[in-house]
């Protein structure tokens, strides 16, 4: 008997039991579209995890302060201490001091209520200086961001994001109006480009005016800041950086690695904490489609043996007319890897359905690469193969005369 044949007689059997395969091929469809869309969604978290701190800016490490102790004792969570200072943001970007690292940016924030042409809007509030720009890498959609010297002047300047300037003023300009902050007028002279969301919240719901004039209206004349970004000179040498301005701001401290009083966090670390977090999720939610999967294989089995049982006349006479065990065991392997295929190919259909409506539905990413689609259908054909082997050993060990007497 040729592939050809034996094909053709799998075929056969497989639409003369209709119901029962389509049942078999349901098991295979569900696990593999399982295991597509889980392990999908766990790869998209990850993008876009990867993407969101990518956001913060190139090439950026972020210095936070340490924790408050209270009098009782009681200590506050990492960023409570005011232990960071404006003073700080020049040592680190004095060149001699941190050779590799290209620009600082130091900010703080608040939320505050906003009111403009009669209407309220309560958003955060950045006080930083003109590199922020660069050094979270934002652009200026409309008009210009504020300047060194109306940050020496703490002039009364903003600029806003595009979240915060369509609550306050809709489709029209807000380049040229004026806006109370907590009561203190400025004048906005720019809009920023759409940044979207990323780990920090809504880069598009803010204000950013001077530090200077943020320290005089809300900081009480306080040089303290609530974090720090400093940008490295290239991606080469963000470690380098990364020492430098951790030694620079123990030195300056007085502290040590022990007592340190800050903390220096880089993108390399936080996009592997999140993957860390996420890899581990998908794995999990892998393992538990896996499940539905290998269910799936057992009911291939299942109805291999039934097929087997069904049949023992039939194999018997094949035999008697000279088919070897060789021909039977074949037969029953090619009909199982059938139904696993068959089940791949609309499992992994199912797959890429899912992939293209969910993110709408649940507005999370489903990441579906070539390789997963590839390994999808080879996992269900050696499932199918490996649950037919041994009903397709079964059936090639049946001796023709006791196949024939069989009822």
């Amino acid at each position: 008997m040729t592939w050809v044949e034996t094909a053709r007689t799998a075929i056969d059997a497989i639409r003369t039991r209709r119901m029962r395969s389509a049942l078999t091929v349901l098991g295979m469809l569900i696990g593999i579209a399982a295991v597509i869309l889980t392990v999908g969604l766990g790869q998209g978290a990850q993008a876009q995890v990867a993407s969101q701190i990518d956001a913060l800016g190139s090439n950026l490490l972020i210095v936070t302060p340490g924790s408050a102790t209270q009098t009782s004792g009681l200590r506050g969570g990492r960023g409570t201490a005011t232990t960071l200072t404006a003073a700080d943001a020049a040592v680190l970007a004095d060149r001699a001091v941190a050779p590799d690292v290209a620009a600082v940016a130091p900010v703080s924030t608040s939320t505050q209520s906003v009111l403009a042409d009669g209407t309220n809007w309560t958003t955060s509030i950045v006080g930083t200086t003109p590199s922020w720009l660069g050094v979270r890498a934002r652009t200026v959609q409309l008009g210009r961001f504020f300047t060194q010297p109306e940050l020496d002047a703490a002039g009364r300047v903003a600029v806003v994001g595009a979240t915060t300037a369509g609550q306050l003023w809709g489709a029209r300009s807000p380049v040229g109006q004026t806006m109370s902050v907590g009561g203190l007028q400025l004048t906005v002279i720019g809009v920023l480009n759409t940044a979207g969301s990323t780990v920090g919240g809504d880069q598009d719901d803010q204000v950013v005016l001077p530090s200077t004039t943020y320290a005089q209206a809300f900081g009480g004349g306080s040089p303290a800041v609530s974090t720090i970004y400093v940008e490295a000179t290239g991606q080469d040498s963000l470690s380098a950086a990364y020492q430098e301005t951790q030694n620079a701001l123990f030195t300056s401290h007085g502290v040590t690695a022990d007592t340190a009083d800050v903390t220096v966090s880089s993108q390399a670390s936080l996009v592997q904490t999140a993957t860390t977090t996420a890899h581990v999720l998908t794995v999990l939610l892998g393992g538990i489609a896996a499940i539905s999967l290998l269910v799936g294989g057992i009911g291939v089995m299942n109805i291999m043996l039934v097929s087997v049982t069904e049949r023992i006349r039939e194999i018997g006479l094949r035999k008697a007319l000279g088919a070897t065990p060789r021909v039977i065991l074949r037969q029953f392997l090619v009909e199982a890897s059938l139904l696993g295929l068959v089940g791949g190919v609309l499992g992994l259909g199912l797959g890429l359905v899912g992939a293209a409506v969910l993110p709408h539905a649940i507005g999370q990413p489903v990441a579906v690469s070539v390789a997963a689609a590839a390994a999808a259908l080879l996992v269900s054909l050696v499932i199918g193969v490996a649950a037919g082997v041994y009903p397709a050993n079964r059936a090639a060990r049946l001796a023709p005369i006791d196949a024939l007497r069989s009822e």
